[in-house]
């Protein structure tokens, strides 16, 4: 099955054998693939011992750890084909990751994010807030984790404002007009956890304390990147939603988990608040002693597969979080697949979501 056919399939269609040999199927050709073309991934592979005649399915393929990509450039195709260059989030005198697209790889990041959000949100593209300021998006070629963030999920949006000015200031007035002229419609907001609570909801409240109120009833939120700054705040989830609709009547929330590498392959959150895997990516839970596979219920280091990159060797990846597999296939809002909980960064990892870092940067600007 060819990368075109498997972005077809509706992406949360799949029961877990059929699944299983789509992955299984793609992700062996990807590391062949990269083997061949990537020679710092092939010499990783050597080094391993990997023998292609040992996998029984792609949870036994290898897997890189995430933060290999800030330390080596790791690429499958010739310097002329790269179109764009993704780096993750890291705060001063932190490497980033190195990203590096060709067309093909982009596009198709791009049509499988659509297939993804889409089943959350419905075909058609709204009217969107995105709550963040306009600066950071501006470099095409150069993507920060939080502006090719903002770009990507652009795609959803019909017409646009953001919400912020350069300064992290509400634009209470441009917020008003752009909600009445769309007033009745579904709005679609889009930020990163931390930024929608620190710039939006707070000015929310500060704003209805003197008598001015917005309704975002029809409004859904999307957002993530990463929850360590509200923790600190003593902010769940679950507060962060009541807290949001109390304020502005906003119900419709989704959470999601991803990372700058592997864009496009994002896991969204459902109305029971679980993580779900679609069918272009899946998730495993590690045990840190042996990386044996735990049981469902047990935590353990995520590793995350997808098969989109093509552009680079980041297929099968092992990330710095941990997570607990809640369950397959049976997820009370009827999507198959694996859905699942973060339970938080690993002990002495470096703090790289997207607005963790921004928090970590500017947060006590804004604390006081």
């Amino acid at each position: 099955m060819t990368i075109d056919d498997i972005i077809q399939i509706p992406p949360y269609s799949l029961g877990k054998e059929e699944k299983e040999r789509v992955l299984t199927e793609r992700l062996m050709e990807l590391t062949e693939y990269h083997r061949g073309n990537c020679p710092e991934y092939r010499a990783i592979l050597n080094a391993m011992g990997y023998d292609s005649g040992s996998v029984r399915d792609y949870k036994d393929l290898p897997f890189l750890p995430v933060r290999l990509f800030k330390e080596l450039s790791l690429r499958s195709i010739p310097q002329g084909e790269i179109v764009k260059t993704m780096t993750s989030s890291g705060t001063s005198g932190q490497a980033v990751s190195k990203i590096y697209l060709d067309r093909t790889t982009s596009a198709n990041q791009q049509k499988a994010m659509v297939k993804i959000v889409s089943d959350f949100t419905g075909a058609g593209r709204m009217p969107m807030v995105i709550l963040d300021c306009p600066s950071v998006a501006k470099d095409r070629k150069m993507f920060s984790a939080r502006g090719a963030g903002i770009l990507g999920f652009s795609i959803f949006g019909a017409k646009k404002i953001y919400a912020l000015d350069d300064d992290m200031r509400l634009d209470v007035e441009g917020l008003m007009e752009f909600l009445e002229r769309y007033k009745g419609q579904d709005i679609l907001l889009f930020g990163f956890t931390f930024m929608v609570w620190q710039h939006f909801y707070k000015e929310l409240v500060r704003l209805k304390g003197e008598g001015v109120v917005f309704d975002l009833s029809k409004g859904i939120l999307i957002h993530g990147g990463g929850w360590k700054k509200l923790v600190s705040e003593a902010v769940e989830p679950e507060e962060f939603h009541r807290r949001l609709k109390d304020v502005c009547g906003l119900e419709r929330i989704h959470d999601y988990y991803g990372m700058v590498e592997q864009t496009g392959c994002i896991y969204m959150q459902c109305e029971y608040g679980h993580l779900h895997a679609s069918v272009f990516s899946d998730v495993i839970m590690r045990r840190p002693l042996d990386f044996s596979e735990c049981g469902t219920g047990e935590k353990g280091i995520i590793q995350v597969v997808s098969v989109l990159p093509e552009s680079y060797p980041g297929h099968s990846l092992l990330t710095e979080d941990e997570g607990i597999l809640l369950g397959e296939d049976d997820c009370p809002c009827g999507r198959k697949g694996k859905y699942f909980k973060v339970a938080g960064r690993l002990k002495d990892a470096e703090i790289r979501g997207c607005s963790d870092t921004y928090a970590t940067k500017f947060g006590e600007r804004y604390d006081g």
